[in-house]
């Protein structure tokens, strides 16, 4: 694995080292020595599948709040989306400032999301799948969320939003 620091500080897209013959290819997504390399010594407690039938739908902008908050590890295993994180730890230099990378079954790269940061991401096609690792329980009474269109973070989805759930239109806008 390849692991290249974005501009929002202890973040990461990591990009898979196949192994490859004839009959395909074999890849590490995870190693515990590599990850400490980054400074990740937190176990990953749940692991879940999304799967979003639409190109331009949007999930997000999630996370969980002070002190349940988590690290991700976000890869598509189908179709591509846009992930985008928003750094949201009020002492960062990078407080509210976001970065969006394209992760596809493709291309095979990861983002590895720190604590203090929100997260969601836009369909680029249809049918797409995604896995997450969780190094915290999810704990629908501390969750928290930004709204994908807050003028104030300014996040340039790449496409026209096609469908987005009720729960995550109505996050509310910082102020």
């Amino acid at each position: 694995m390849i692991f290249n620091e974005t501009p929002l500080a202890a973040s990461y897209v990591i990009t898979l080292q196949p192994f490859s013959d004839d009959r395909g290819w074999f890849a590490r997504t995870y190693c515990k020595r590599e990850f400490e390399s980054i400074g990740h010594r937190e176990e990953w407690v749940q692991m879940n599948h999304s799967f979003t039938k639409q190109k331009g739908s949007i999930r997000g902008m999630h996370f969980q709040h002070s002190p349940y908050e988590e690290i991700k590890l976000i890869r598509c295993i189908s179709g591509a989306i846009y992930d985008v994180i928003v750094d949201i730890r009020q002492d960062s230099p990078t407080y509210l400032q976001w970065f969006g990378i394209e992760l596809s079954a493709d291309n095979g790269k990861m983002l590895y999301i720190p604590k203090g940061f929100a997260h969601g991401f836009q369909t680029l096609e249809d049918n797409c799948a995604l896995i997450y690792h969780h190094s915290a329980f999810y704990m629908p009474q501390v969750e928290g969320g930004l709204r994908y269109d807050d003028p104030k973070l300014g996040i340039k989805w790449p496409i026209a939003v096609k469908d987005i759930s009720e729960r995550d239109r109505q996050h509310p806008l910082i102020n």
